[in-house]
């Protein structure tokens, strides 16, 4: 059996929010595969040393952009940067993002705005720049990062899972309007994953989790950036417009007795 269907190699991948977690692992897993990668975050300072890391090893290259995805005019000039150093844009992975804790109460108007401008208007800004690449030459992958809040709701969460049910709407509309034209658009809605944020602020560091064990709540980066490759890759070919739940061990609530 042939697992080639997976490989993103020789193509080109913007990835947003990749100076840590998430992000930086999707990108250093294009990149082993051969994929050329863009690393971006709205601190040049922090994804150089990403960039760097990724060039140290065999496979593909990289190139770190600063960039403010809430930014129309650094999103712009980040593609054109992709275009001029690989010569196209054929991935794009929408997982910069941010958030607070907060009762919904207590959200001020900025701090509302400000987190739905990163998540959702970051992603709409994006995926126009670089939609409009990918429709030109043919075709791309865009591979959205939600979360399992923008599906079920999180309390004292309640603007981010606004931003990311909205996210997970654009996916589907979006998938619809650009299947004509070669676009495949699909979402990933991590649940619990043990980031370095989480590792410093909760103490749980991905080396605890076992990959084997099925009954868990926690996952690992690596787990996500399978996920996104899945969907950046031929492998996902019939799955468009699709939001995968990556959240281990489902909650089940049994039904109180009638």
């Amino acid at each position: 059996m042939t697992t080639d269907q997976f490989s993103v190699a020789g193509r080109t991948a913007v990835v947003t929010g990749s100076s840590s977690g998430i992000g930086r692992t999707i990108a250093e897993r294009f990149a082993d595969d051969g994929a050329d990668v863009v690393v971006s975050s709205r601190d040049q300072d922090n994804v150089d040393p990403v960039a760097a890391t990724i060039n140290d090893r065999e496979g593909g290259r990289a190139l770190a952009v600063e960039c403010d995805v809430r930014d129309r005019d650094a999103v712009e000039a980040m593609i054109r940067a992709t275009e001029g150093e690989f010569g196209s844009v054929d991935i794009l992975v929408n997982n910069a993002g941010a958030s607070f804790i907060a009762p919904f109460k207590d959200i001020s108007e900025n701090g509302w705005e400000t987190i739905l401008d990163i998540n959702l208007t970051g992603t709409f800004h994006c995926s126009q720049a670089a939609g409009a690449v990918m429709r030109e030459n043919g075709g791309g992958h865009i591979v959205n990062i939600a979360s399992v809040a923008g599906i079920r709701g999180s309390p004292e969460m309640s603007h981010y899972g606004a931003a990311k049910a909205g996210v997970v709407n654009l996916t589907t509309t979006l998938a619809a309007e650009w299947a004509t034209e070669g676009v495949r658009v699909n979402c990933v809605a991590p649940g619990f994953v043990a980031t370095p944020g989480v590792a410093s602020q909760m103490g749980v560091s991905a080396d605890d989790i076992d990959r084997a064990e099925v009954n868990r709540r926690i996952g690992t980066t690596e787990e996500i950036a399978d996920t996104a490759q899945f969907l950046a890759s031929e492998a996902s070919s019939y799955v468009v417009g699709e939001t995968i739940t990556v959240a281990g061990k489902p909650r089940i609530t049994e039904s109180p007795e009638v």
